[in-house]
């Protein structure tokens, strides 16, 4: 029995994870996040509380499990509120990461029968946005001091001793149960519907990523014990506005209340990359990975929502 433990399973991949994880047979899934369990459905899978930033924390529950796959979906993401509470951000984004990674190599080095296999989530804030869609040999270039924090961790991981891999992705988004946190595609919708106009910025580029698909990059990269860094997002390459566009002849809203505007003219206190995307060839060509478009996205996500309200 494989024993796969997934921090931050209260968020929107981890939700994902374990959904998918305690279908499967051979596979024990581990839930851990900081308090209680969010996730509506509570059988198939084990939950532990886990707050990754306290090492004593991480070095009991690890211990107690000895997990064969962790997959560290658990960070802050909130691109401005790490800019305005780097304290936060760091503790979140890469001192947890030393904890899990030296926790493991512990393990490791007290039974060398034991190779677990880190794999650690990242993004495409990496890079400073001059170009893309990017390959997984960019140069990584952060401007905003999340990207800093992202950046630190994968230099963590990458200098481990552990059997690591890396999930670089862009732009998730998806349904999650008790949602607090909305996506771009509820937010134009939700926004439209309403009458309201919205500015959205013309100047970003992106490769949106279902957070099912996200979810199913992972796994594929747990069940072949993938090793390196691999970009897994979706495959259409959008300006933002394209994606609100997108959105608004989905459901048939009114597209003239969409503003187009300049990122300089939204004033947010973190930089983004103008241009990223990913070049996701290596993931489909070693993991077999096939994104949903985007408009495929979209649907999947309106057929989650009619299951919720029915």
């Amino acid at each position: 029995m494989q024993k796969i433990l997934i921090t931050g399973s209260n968020g929107l991949l981890g939700q994902k994870l374990v959904y998918k994880l305690k279908e499967r047979t051979g596979i024990s899934c581990i839930a851990t996040a900081r308090g209680e369990n969010r996730l509506v459905s509570k059988s198939g899978y084990e939950y532990a509380a886990l707050d990754i930033t306290d090492y004593g924390n991480v070095e009991a529950v690890f211990t107690k499990y000895k997990p064969d796959v962790v997959i560290n979906t658990a960070a802050m993401t909130n691109v401005d509120a790490c800019e305005t509470d780097r304290d936060n951000c760091w503790l979140l984004n890469v001192t947890a990461v030393a904890n899990q990674v030296k926790v493991l190599e512990t393990l490791q080095d007290q039974d060398p029968s034991y190779r677990p296999h880190f794999i650690h989530l990242s993004t495409d804030f990496l890079f400073d946005g001059t170009h893309g869609p990017l390959d997984e040999n960019a140069e990584r270039k952060p401007l905003s001091y999340y990207g800093e924090s992202k950046l630190a961790a994968e230099k963590i991981v990458e200098s481990s001793r552990l059997h690591w891999a890396m999930v670089r992705t862009v732009l998730v988004y998806g349904i999650v149960d008790n949602m607090s946190r909305s996506n771009i595609v509820l937010w134009v919708k939700q926004n439209l519907e309403q009458g309201k106009s919205i500015n959205v910025v013309d100047d970003q580029f992106r490769t949106p990523t279902l957070a099912e698909d996200l979810a199913d990059g992972c796994i594929l990269i747990a069940d072949k014990k993938a090793q390196g860094i691999y970009n897994i997002s979706g495959s259409d390459f959008l300006s933002i506005l394209e994606v609100a566009h997108l959105v608004a002849d989905y459901y048939k809203l009114d597209k003239s209340l969409i503003k187009p505007a300049k990122s300089e003219d939204i004033r947010q206190p973190a930089k983004r990359p103008p241009i990223t995307g990913f070049i996701i060839d290596k993931a489909k060509r070693e993991l077999g990975y096939k994104p949903h478009t985007f408009v495929e996205g979209i649907k999947f996500l309106e057929e989650q929502l009619k299951q919720m309200t029915s």
